[in-house]
């Protein structure tokens, strides 16, 4: 099912800006969605950058069409090391920060807002601070700034996050999905993800741009 749009930010010229570049953006993510040797290559970026950055959680996304599917490469991550956690998110009610929980393979799942599964157990012992997001895009720009659905999801995730503190945060895209500097015009409530990892590399930005 369609990730929603926030109804409040859909009657302003930047939001209407936004929604044709998501409608151009979702072919061509599509078109590459279906090359197996992109994913290979994306599977091979996230692999290297993941091995750098070295955290011990990730939370990452239940994948939509055209979204890069990191399920394989999340469970073979957890597999080579026991003392690593990865978590799904869940939304308790719809435009509120996401909540993550512990996800395995195999474990069961239920269905959410907007159809999306997330984990079936969520309480108290399951709940997860992952130190790192893998975020999905629509589009992305080089200085990090992030193209999504429209619902602020992720933004109010990071600005609510505890601790205040919020994890590293790595976009997953395909270079078709590059936008040209300056048109996303990001807003006072944007942050940039610290990268963004494509088939032809790790885009680094925020808290992990080269000094």
């Amino acid at each position: 099912m369609e990730r929603e749009v926030n109804p409040s930010i859909a009657r302003n010229p930047l939001a209407e800006a936004k929604k044709t570049w998501r409608l151009r953006l979702r072919e061509a993510r599509l078109a590459a969605f279906s090359d197996e040797v992109v994913n290979a290559a994306l599977t091979a970026r996230l692999d290297a950058l993941i091995a750098h950055i070295k955290p011990l959680s990730i939370g990452f996304y239940w994948p939509l069409p055209g979204e890069f599917d990191a399920r394989e490469w999340i469970a073979g991550w957890l597999a080579a090391d026991p003392s690593r956690r990865a978590a799904l998110p869940a939304i308790p009610e719809r435009h509120t920060p996401l909540h993550f929980y512990d996800w395995a393979p195999g474990a069961a799942l239920r269905e959410g807002h907007h159809g999306i599964p997330e984990p079936a157990v969520q309480d108290a012992h399951s709940a997860a601070l992952p130190e790192l997001l893998l975020v999905p895009c629509v589009g992305f720009d080089r200085a990090g700034y992030r193209l999504g659905y429209g619902g602020g999801y992720y933004d109010r995730t990071l600005a609510a996050w505890p601790g205040g503190r919020p994890p590293l945060t790595v976009g997953i895209a395909y270079e078709a999905c590059r936008i040209d500097d300056g048109v996303l015009e990001p807003e006072a409530h944007d942050l940039p993800l610290d990268a963004v990892v494509t088939e032809a590399g790790a885009h680094l930005a925020g808290r992990l741009r080269p000094a």
